[in-house]
């Protein structure tokens, strides 16, 4: 009896120990195979992401008009027409509308006006229909500065280059230092970019591949050639009269 009973305890360990070897094998593999799925779902989940902020934006390939100071816009409302009211944007920004007071709008695109016009009177209208429409703003220009015949502020129509801007200007003056003419342009509230063209260089090689094309709000300036600045302290001929004193 205490064999038997020995040999069956022993026979009951051996299936215990071959079931706990078999789900320890089971689980591992399983937690693997999930943690596996979970990378594979991160990885997918990453590249995705990627791909999509690679993309550029709509507003990067089309950027649209933004409001600005002196502009004008014309307000239409479709079931309110004593609504109606043609409005100019300050120099701060901000415009008056009728029945609501001050807004401001500088920095906005017609559309995200128009959203923040009905927000503003769907507190006094129901369910208002408004359209903004832009009536006056600000054409592109360019200035040309410095030794150029005719200085000022020129209107920027279409594809323009900094020699095409120049004889726009009236051309060079006489002391005009052709080989350094600086090309300015805004790219943020506090910075400059400045770049320097040999317009003299490019004429005398008639090769404009390097001539700049010009954007709204670009300055040009010609700055003064050397001989220019000393000529007044150099010696210049004189006529000279001769008379004979006898003579008076």
């Amino acid at each position: 009896m205490t064999r038997r009973r020995g040999l069956r305890t022993t026979c009951i360990g051996a299936v215990l120990f071959m079931a706990v070897a078999c789900f320890s094998k089971q689980v591992p593999q399983a937690m693997l195979s999930s943690a596996d799925q979970n990378r594979a779902q991160d990885k997918a989940g990453a590249s995705k992401n990627e791909n999509s902020g690679n993309q550029p934006g709509f507003q990067l390939r089309t950027p649209r008009y933004l409001l600005r100071p002196d502009d004008v816009l014309d307000l239409s409302f479709e079931f309110s027409p004593e609504f109606n009211q043609t409005v100019s944007v300050q120099p701060d920004g901000y415009v008056s509308l009728r029945g609501i007071g001050e807004m401001h709008v500088a920095g906005k695109t017609i559309p995200e006006l128009n959203e923040a016009l009905l927000i503003a009177y769907e507190k006094i209208l129901h369910d208002p229909v408004i359209v903004a429409t832009l009536k006056e703003f600000e054409k592109p220009y360019f200035i040309a500065g410095g030794q150029v015949s005719h200085p000022g502020k020129y209107e920027l129509r279409g594809d323009t280059t900094v020699t095409e801007a120049v004889a726009m200007a009236g051309g060079f003056s006489q002391i005009a230092r052709h080989s350094q003419v600086l090309l300015f342009r805004r790219v943020s509230d506090g910075w400059t970019e400045t770049q320097i063209l040999n317009v003299k260089k490019m004429l005398g090689e008639k090769n404009l591949r390097e001539d700049l094309h010009i954007k709204p709000g670009d300055m040009i300036f010609v700055p003064q050639n050397r001989i220019s600045k000393i000529e007044r302290f150099l010696p210049t001929p004189r006529a000279l009269l001769y008379f004979n004193p006898t003579q008076f």
